[in-house]
């Protein structure tokens, strides 16, 4: 009995699935090589990173310590960059301030942003001091905002941070690929600060544990409002 013949259209959609299963696997191995290689590049900056804050920190002690021994003072550098969060609503905000919150981002109650400080945002976040709560974030309160609540702005959508893929492929191009880059970027304020802060959607925060004391008075009446300096560390750990 002469063998049955293979119909030419089978054949040609088997070799057609051999190909695409091949250019599959070829593709994922490549992924998985490239995935590798960015794990590495982003262990080694977060190790450079820790090494630089600690320099940083053992730099502060021993001119606190120099200074201290010469019967001086210690005066730290200003502080470049403040997260400034929401804590009253919409009702009765004046045209102007309701302008300058917008400009801030903080079009929600409990939204928080960073800010680079200079000059025209201090006095915007003077102008809008009795509807916000401001200070001046440890790297522990960044690091913990940006993976806690941290999300991005692609495509006007917003995207968790799941995957360092993401941040490569939007801001791959200023050489930022990883979590520890953006953290990096906004806590020195650096060069690319505008484009990380831009990058991320207005933190969402929940309301502070045990409640809110004051919000019409500034803080350092017992309220709320207004700039806590470091003190907003304490604020922004109740909220996460």
């Amino acid at each position: 009995m002469a063998p049955v013949a293979v119909p030419e259209v089978v054949l040609k959609q088997r070799r057609s699935a051999e190909r695409l299963r091949a250019e599959r696997a070829a593709r994922a191995l490549k992924a998985k090589a490239t995935h590798k290689a960015s794990r590495q590049v982003a262990l080694r900056r977060a190790e450079a990173y820790v090494a630089e804050y600690r320099r940083q920190e053992r730099m502060e002690v021993a001119l606190r310590r120099e200074a201290k021994a010469t019967g001086n003072f210690y005066v730290p550098a200003e502080a470049k960059v403040a997260f400034v969060i929401r804590i009253r609503g919409i009702n009765g905000v004046p045209p102007q301030t309701k302008k300058i919150l917008q400009l801030l981002r903080l079009r929600q109650i409990h939204n928080g942003v960073f800010v680079r400080l200079n000059k025209a945002t201090i006095e915007m976040l003077r102008l809008v001091t009795p509807y916000i709560a401001w200070g001046y974030p440890s790297l522990k309160t960044v690091r913990e905002l940006v993976y806690k609540r941290g999300h991005g702005k692609i495509n006007g959508q917003r995207v968790p941070l799941i995957d360092n893929s993401i941040i490569e492929r939007e801001l791959g191009k200023f050489g930022i690929i990883c979590m520890e880059d953006l953290i990096h970027e906004i806590y020195t304020c650096g060069p690319h600060f505008r484009e990380v802060n831009r990058f991320f959607w207005p933190f969402k925060l929940s309301s502070p544990k045990g409640g809110m004391n004051a919000k019409v008075n500034h803080f350092v009446e017992g309220g709320d409002c207004g700039n806590r300096e470091a003190l907003i560390n304490e604020f922004i750990a109740k909220m996460l």
